[in-house]
């Protein structure tokens, strides 16, 4: 395979916008996408809730934006997923997403709205590892994502079930519905079947990854955030997070969703094989990231990959009896953490942080 690359800067707040633009161009952004089709941006909103490292920040968005634009691609869209834990209207309107998409002419779809787009099945053409086993014949697709490109727009953070999130999980909203759950405990080999379909129906892809303020932790929400001032972009969505994921401290090799998109061809696993451009020695960082546990993901790795409970998943995850373990993960995270924990969080990210104080400054 041909030498991927991933272009990363160091940024500030005053700079961020125009070094989005920069690190794009770097990046291969015009030679990665097709001009001739529209361009999905597909943003991370991993919480419905303002919170540091967790979230597609606003000027990740607004930055990416006007690099598209530089590049001459104008017919772009926003798509919105949904989790049984996240409210996507609710996030756009929080984390201030709305008035970029009004200001650029942006329209925001939704892949549940029946009106906006539809799931159909689809066959692949190369071999799958999960996907198969968990839905049989019937893997469906949103029929508006075929024959367009997508831009993924993640963070660097730490993530309890997978180690690290990137480009490659944050197809995972976007791709499949709302029995995504069902994949956990084949939650890498399902990345990598996510990306290997991605690569048969996007014309284009590209990732641009926020690490301004990082996140370390029990992710993908309840992180402790790190401001680190880089930001990547990448059209090897492997390769981007690959690069991340080391700088956080974590190696390549270990993580079987990179490890074995590598080894399929998908992308490139390995550093040494990566040409990293910009602001180079910004990728020697280490940050010994932890990943920690907390109550909610405790109990989701206990039941998802524990080998004995494996066994009796379907009676909890098949079955009405999921909306406990749904209704519970709420209450934790909405109803004691944030209140309790994250608020105070956000509330100093945005008294004693640059970045936090620059969000403070976008309008809602």
């Amino acid at each position: 395979m041909a030498k991927a690359k991933v272009a990363i800067l160091r940024t500030r707040p005053d700079t961020v916008v125009e070094d989005y633009r920069r690190l794009c161009e770097l990046a291969g952004i015009r030679q990665a996408l097709d001009a001739s089709v529209p361009t999905i941006l597909k943003d991370n909103i991993t919480w419905h809730f303002v919170y540091p490292g967790v979230n597609t920040t606003p000027w990740q968005l607004e930055g990416t934006i006007l690099a598209l634009h530089d590049a001459g691609f104008r017919d772009l869209v926003a798509v919105h997923n949904h989790t049984v834990v996240t409210i996507p209207e609710k996030g756009e309107e929080e984390l201030k997403y709305t008035p970029i998409y009004k200001r650029f002419g942006i329209p925001v779809l939704f892949n549940f709205k029946d009106e906006h787009m539809k799931w159909i099945p689809f066959k692949p053409k190369k071999p799958l590892l999960a996907l198969p086993k968990l839905f049989g014949d019937d893997i469906r697709i949103p029929d508006y994502f075929v024959g367009k490109n997508i831009v993924q727009l993640p963070t660097v953070k730490t993530h309890s079930y997978t180690q690290y999130t990137g480009a490659m999980k944050n197809a995972f909203g976007g791709l499949l519905n709302y029995k995504r759950h069902y994949t956990h405990t084949w939650i890498h080999e399902t990345l990598v079947d996510l990306l290997t379909i991605g690569k048969e129906i996007h014309p284009g892809m590209f990732a641009v990854m926020d690490g301004t303020t990082a996140g370390a932790g029990p992710g993908p929400r309840t992180v402790k955030p790190h401001d680190k001032h880089v930001i990547l972009a990448s059209e090897d969505q492997v390769a981007i997070d690959a690069i991340a994921a080391t700088i956080m401290g974590m190696d390549w090799s270990k993580l079987p969703c990179i490890a074995l998109a590598a080894e399929r061809g998908l992308g490139v696993g390995d550093p040494r094989d990566i040409e990293v451009v910009g602001d180079t020695d910004a990728a020697d960082e280490r940050w010994n990231f932890d990943v920690g546990v907390n109550l909610a993901t405790g109990v989701g790795r206990m039941l998802w990959f524990d080998t004995p409970l494996k066994r009796i998943q379907n009676l909890f995850f098949h079955t009405p009896i999921v909306n406990i373990f749904i209704f519970g993960s709420e209450m934790y995270h909405d109803h004691i953490w944030y209140p309790m924990i994250g608020k105070k969080n956000v509330d100093r990210w945005q008294r004693e942080s640059p970045w936090g104080r620059l969000f403070a400054s976008y309008p809602r």
